[in-house]
């Protein structure tokens, strides 16, 4: 793992790894670079750099939870570009990822080469969005990871045939096993943020994704996702046509990228902006 700093002065983890066209791996909303260790030994011709968001992973929390937000996670994101000397990646983002990646097509499209989004797009659905509030910023009940690993299929929906020894690389992903039980690997103030913010209206970023006209992009939906529907994949498929796109068998929300047709996709979407 290696780090930068931003500038209000936050220490950031990252990986490097791998080497060809850069891409910028974002992660979802509470996960962070273990996201990508599915897909990364899979992958050829590619500089992969992942990124632990303030607050989440290795990186330093925010005293202001404020600062949890896309925008300044985008700016984070660029910085990053900055420290290592790129003009340009690629970006393949996970869920909130994805939503970054669609800001910054607006805010710094010249960073920008194409954006592959997995399981997100620029509508969210309710059930998906109250299934993430249901876990945000909690604890989990387990005490071990034998515990949570034992339990997690049974209580994850739409995900079917994942080996064991995946749901046990999930928990240890997730979660970080003390002598009082499992704790969070980001910050609980990451609900604060989202609660604060103003859900009256759901905002349009139908805009955000047009932004990305010229540029390659692809997309990954789960088959069984709650948070990204088949009516959105369909107006994304007829707002860009040449779109890259795929579902992933057997997956909901989200897919773990190392699925055939996640790689299918991602190797695609490599070969299009190299």
């Amino acid at each position: 793992m290696m780090f930068f700093t931003t500038s209000d002065g936050l220490k950031i983890a990252y990986r490097d790894q791998g080497s060809g066209v850069p891409i910028l791996c974002l992660s979802g909303l509470t996960r962070n670079s273990t996201d990508f260790d599915y897909m990364t030994p899979h992958i050829q011709n590619a500089r992969l750099i992942a990124m632990d968001y303030r607050g989440r992973g290795q990186s330093d929390f925010d005293s202001n939870f404020e600062n949890y937000s896309i925008v300044r996670e985008g700016q984070d994101a660029v910085e990053l570009l900055d420290h290592l000397g790129l003009d340009s990646v690629g970006i393949i983002g996970t869920s909130r990822g994805g939503l970054i990646g669609m800001g910054l097509a607006a805010a710094a499209p010249e960073r920008l080469r194409g954006v592959l989004m997995n399981d997100i797009g620029p509508v969210l659905e309710p059930d998906g969005l109250s299934a993430i509030m249901g876990f945000l910023g909690r604890r989990p009940k387990f005490k071990t990871y034998d515990e949570a690993a034992a339990a997690l299929p049974k209580i994850t929906t739409g995900f079917v045939d994942v080996p064991a020894a995946r749901w046990q690389q999930e928990v240890r992903n997730r979660w970080e096993q003390r002598d009082d039980g499992l704790r969070l690997r980001y910050d609980p103030k990451l609900r604060d943020a989202i609660e604060a913010a103003d859900h009256s209206v759901a905002p349009d970023m139908w805009p955000f994704f047009d932004e990305l006209a010229g540029k390659p992009i692809a997309l990954i939906r789960g088959e069984n996702s709650d948070l990204l529907s088949r009516d959105t994949v369909t107006e994304m498929q007829k707002r860009r046509p040449d779109m890259i796109c795929a579902e992933a068998k057997k997956r909901a929300h989200i897919p773990y990228l190392d699925e055939p047709e996640s790689l299918d996709v991602i190797n695609k979407f490599i070969k299009a902006i190299s």
